[in-house]
């Protein structure tokens, strides 16, 4: 049984992979008078004169709403909600295991933009956190944007979550090469909400040279075909030297190339016509731009992929519950792009002694998410 046939039998024995517990036992009448009624009446009550208790008498304190309308899937796109939710239920797991945060999927059965933004809006009193998933490009952006002002955090970590991975990894590999963040030429390949997202995080962490690429190649500003809002922006402020063509142009003499596109669209003759010590972050899931051992063969030094079967693994889990769980702690209201690069950083000083072979804590080093929880409490305050 492969493992794809086997986690479908775990989740049919299990029935989902969530439950509901009680914190606190019905044992008498004494007990249900304090969890219910009448003794709730004065919770309410006091909520109701200060809402702001609300964070210290309900679940509001610790709990995220996971937050899909199933249309970006993993790797594998539009499959709508009802198929989103044992993702999900996944990554409410991995909020609880990782960060000790109660998570709860919420899959909508709308991908409209309006309804999204306003179903999230309704439901916000009962979270402390709303964590954006599998939302797909562009709208993810607008909806994201236009949720900032809530009043508490909202965070779509197919965005962030993955660049602040990436740059975490990047900044332990320019360590080893002796190479600066300001001086390297980078491709990032994808120009969904990763891809954006990283450059943006690149940028503002120091990189100067970035060149953004979707299907019809490099972005530039001027361009007019397969332009967006959001790459119309990015346009501005990426590939100073306007170079136009495919990947197999504008990878000539880059250092660095980030992935997070398309199965086998890099070659190891590609990697052959980058800089020397190359870095290779191939992130397609589950097979990705290149495979390790190819990109080995073309000359490149450092490699990293979104799987676990091969080292340094680019997973979210490095960074979302840490950054709840910092949020949360400092009782913030957003999370701000100082508080990513916190985040960027902490992970990056997760690993003491980076080699080729180990640029990324591994996804269950526990020690990481704390650094990062504790690295994002202190900027938010």
């Amino acid at each position: 049984m492969d493992i794809y046939q086997e986690s479908v039998e775990l989740h049919k024995k299990l029935g989902g992979k969530l439950e509901v517990v009680s914190k606190h036992k019905i044992k008498d009448k004494k007990d249900m008078s304090l969890l219910y009624t009448p003794g709730v009446a004065e919770p309410c009550k006091e909520i109701a004169k200060n809402p702001e208790k609300v964070f210290e008498l309900t679940i509001k304190k610790n709990s995220v709403a996971i937050v899909s309308d199933g249309s970006a899937i993993l790797g594998l796109g539009n499959l709508g909600a009802k198929a989103a939710i044992p993702v999900m239920e996944g990554k409410a797991v991995l909020f609880k295991e990782f960060g000790n945060i109660d998570a709860f999927p919420i899959c909508l059965d709308t991908q409209k933009t309006e309804e999204i933004i306003e179903t999230v809006k309704r439901i916000a009193p009962v979270f402390g956190g709303i964590n954006l998933e599998d939302i797909s490009a562009p709208r993810c952006f607008e909806i994201e944007e236009r949720l900032q002002n809530i009043g508490i955090p909202v965070f779509h970590d197919d965005q962030h979550g993955t660049a602040i991975v990436v740059l975490a990894g990047l900044i332990n590999a320019l360590k080893i090469t002796k190479k600066k963040i300001s001086d390297v030429k980078i491709v990032v390949s994808g120009s969904g909400a990763a891809g954006i997202a990283i450059t943006k995080l690149l940028l503002g962490d120091g990189a100067k040279n970035v060149i953004l690429i979707d299907t019809k190649g490099a972005v530039y500003q001027g361009r007019k075909e397969n332009m967006n809002p959001a790459k119309e922006e990015i346009a501005k402020l990426t590939n100073p030297n306007k170079e136009k063509g495919s990947l197999k142009d504008v990878i000539k003499n880059a250092d660095v190339f980030i992935g997070v596109s398309a199965p086998n669209i890099m070659t190891a003759e590609d990697v052959k016509n980058m800089n020397s010590n190359p870095i290779v972050f191939a992130m397609s899931n589950p097979i990705p731009e290149i495979m390790p051992d190819e990109a080995i063969k073309g000359g490149a030094f450092i490699v990293a992929t979104g799987r676990s079967d091969f080292p340094n693994q680019v997973n979210n889990v490095l960074a979302f519950p840490g950054i709840f769980r910092g949020a949360f702690d400092a009782k913030a209201k957003r999370i701000t792009p100082a508080m990513k690069l916190a985040a960027v950083h902490a992970l990056a000083d997760s690993v003491e002694n980076p080699t080729p072979e180990q640029i990324i804590p591994s996804v269950f080093d526990k020690n990481a998410a704390k650094n990062v929880a504790e690295a994002v409490k202190k900027a938010a305050e």
